[in-house]
């Protein structure tokens, strides 16, 4: 039997076929012309800027970052330019055979390669590596004749950060690193992040941090065309960078200079202010270090050398050191008996060379005592016994009450470092203080015998340099107080216009006439016949001093003598100074760690400073120390 045909039923089916293909295929069309339109047409704007991202990168151009200077123009720090090796990453191939080809024909260390791999992390395909920098001009002339053989591998020209006089100045101006993350954050928190694509370094201490938005400069940017592999093609469009503001200090290098050679292997601190300003005129801290280290990026072996050497240089003693101020507070204590009526100039009392509080003796240096002591004999011969008396009289709340109108245990706030983040507040005892210094409740309480050393400027006490010589500026300025400051003008590189740091007077002490005047002239007898008259022999100006030496130990009661006393054991020597004494020019205060009697370390070194400045002249030998200057004071 055959099968059974249907013509129509077979015709019925295909047209239905048929129909549903058209049907579909119209579907299919109309979602893509739906699709077409979508991108095209509403959707255009958006995928045109898209593809523009993607065709063109913005390469940014790290600015020139501010030249600093000194008072009188001479250049502290700078940049240079100088040649590097850098690779492109997308047009090298294959990077560690480039290098290891490239190590052939000029020197590459491991610490090259190291620092070449972290940057490529952070790097974008397109953008250029430094692989070498500051080639000599031998390796760029090797480099030119094998140029051929490293496609992606060029020499360009980069700028590089220069302090001329190596470690001279170099706690003031602080020196700049490569951005980490904590400086990241720092950048974040000030909404500077589109300023800083493409720079790697960054002002990490002193100046450089203080001022570095204003260092800094605008970057600019480059716009480049990129093919899909992320080559450059060509450069589209340029805007050029703004170079950073510069600056110009209120800081006498050459001063500085002669003040760190009169320190010489010694430890120590020096800080010169001009009174009616706040201007600082030099700022030391010894041992120093050299800046220039750090520019492109610190070696393994100098870091260590610099943060294992005992005498620590990366340390700046001047605003983060804190140390008793010995004698050198006596004339504020003076200051403040006067002002708060706690004594008159000719009220004497009889030193029989001790005082005995409670059943502790507190002893003066002289044994004997110094007899008859007034205010003026008890400056000019440092007599420890009548400051016994008189912070007894006066108490530790009226002390620590004027002491902090004069800045002692604050922030100065001067212009270093971030915020007052590198400034040591030091310690200006009171009952408040010792209940948040301690925890114990018997270790809390105030006793009355721990008043009498503080008024030696011993016990508990503890100031910086800085804080020690504003306090002198103050003193000196009639007590008018001035924020000391490193930079007079900030110079705009846009108009070439300065802008001054202004001198704003912190706070007026309004100190009576006649009281100043007492401590002004016993000040100068110091000069003249007292404890720094041995170092200020023949000056022929006027100035107002008083010598210090702060224990570093407890003697417990035994004589001190330097020679039988470890070096790291011994006295700080301490010498405060303005010049000249009718209207001062200058006010400074020298600290000489480990260095034994003020008159003997200190006192030369604030002389020779004071000739310089005042006189223009270096006086032969003054840098030494007068190994003869054994008529001294010596704090208990």
């Amino acid at each position: 039997m055959g099968d059974f045909h249907n013509p129509e039923g077979d015709l019925d089916r295909f047209r239905f076929r048929l129909g549903f293909s058209a049907v579909l295929v119209l579907v299919c069309f109309s979602i893509l012309l739906a699709r077409f339109i979508w991108l095209q047409v509403i959707q255009h704007d958006f995928y045109q800027t898209r593809a523009e991202d993607n065709r063109i990168a913005l390469i940014p151009i790290v600015p020139n970052r501010g030249v600093i200077t000194d008072r009188n123009g001479i250049v502290l720090a700078h940049n240079y330019s100088a040649f590097t090796l850098e690779i492109t990453p997308s047009q090298a191939g294959n990077l560690e055979e480039t290098i290891d080809a490239l190590a052939s024909v000029i020197d590459i260390q491991p610490k090259d390669r190291k620092r070449f791999k972290r940057l490529l992390d952070e790097a974008k395909n397109f953008e250029s590596i430094p692989i070498r920098t500051r080639l000599t001009d031998t390796e760029v002339a090797a480099f030119a004749a094998q140029r051929y053989r490293f496609p992606g591998v060029e020499v360009k020209a980069r700028l590089f950060r220069q302090y001329p006089l190596g470690k001279v100045g170099s706690h003031a101006l602080g020196y700049i690193g490569r951005i980490t993350e904590r400086d990241l954050k720092w950048i974040e928190e000030a909404e500077r992040q589109p300023n800083y694509k493409g720079t790697d370094h960054i002002g990490k201490t002193g100046l450089e941090q203080h001022y570095e938005f204003e260092l800094h400069g605008e970057t600019g940017y480059e716009q480049v065309e990129i093919d899909a592999g992320g080559r450059a093609l060509r450069s589209l469009k340029r805007i050029p960078p703004v170079s950073g503001n510069n600056l110009q200090l209120t800081l006498d290098i050459k001063l500085q200079e002669i003040t760190e050679k009169a320190f010489g292997e010694r430890k120590g601190a020096l800080v010169a202010i001009e009174p009616e300003t706040g201007g600082i005129l030099a700022f030391v801290s010894n041992p120093t270090y050299d800046p220039n280290l750090f520019v492109d990026g610190i070696s393994p072996e100098n870091w260590k050398e610099l943060n294992e050497h005992p005498d620590k240089p990366m340390v700046n003693r001047a605003i983060n050191g804190a140390y008793p101020p010995g004698s050198t507070f006596k004339p504020f204590m003076a200051l403040a008996a006067l002002e708060t009526g706690k004594r008159t100039p000719s009220q004497a009392i009889s030193d029989p060379g001790f005082f005995t509080f409670g059943n502790h003796t507190f002893r003066d240096d002289k044994k004997g005592g110094h007899g008859s002591v007034d205010m003026y004999k008890s400056i000019v011969h440092s007599c420890d016994t009548y400051y016994y008396v008189l912070a007894n009289d006066m108490g530790i709340d009226n002390i620590a009450k004027f002491m902090a109108q004069l800045g002692f245990g604050q922030r100065t706030g001067v212009d270093l470092g971030k915020d007052d983040s590198g400034e040591s507040k030091g310690v200006l005892p009171s009952p408040e203080w010792k209940k948040q210094r301690f925890k114990r409740p018997e270790q809390q309480k105030w006793y009355a015998g721990e008043t009498i050393s503080i008024g030696i400027g011993q016990g508990y006490n503890a100031y910086t340099p800085m804080q020690l010589a504003q306090a002198t500026a103050t003193l000196a300025n009639n007590g008018v107080m001035f924020r000391p400051h490193l930079v007079r003008h900030i110079v705009d590189t846009k108009t070439e216009e300065k802008r001054q740091v202004e001198p704003k007077p912190i706070r007026d002490l309004n100190l009576k006439e006649k009281n100043l005047e007492v401590i002004h002239r016993s000040m100068l007898g110091v000069i003249k016949e007292g404890t720094g008259a041995r170092a200020f022999a023949g000056a022929p100006y006027l100035a107002g001093g008083k010598t210090g030496t702060a224990q570093v130990f407890s003697l417990k009661g035994a004589d001190y003598k330097a020679s039988a006393v470890k070096q790291h054991l011994r006295d700080h020597a301490l010498f405060i100074a303005y010049a000249p004494i009718d209207k001062p020019k200058i006010a400074l205060a020298v600290l000489v760690e480990n260095g034994g009697f003020g008159a003997q370390s200190a006192a030369p070194i604030a002389r020779m400073v004071l000739d310089y400045y005042l006189l223009g002249k270096l006086p032969a030998g003054a840098a030494k120390e007068d190994s003869d200057a054994v008529e001294e004071e010596r704090d208990e």
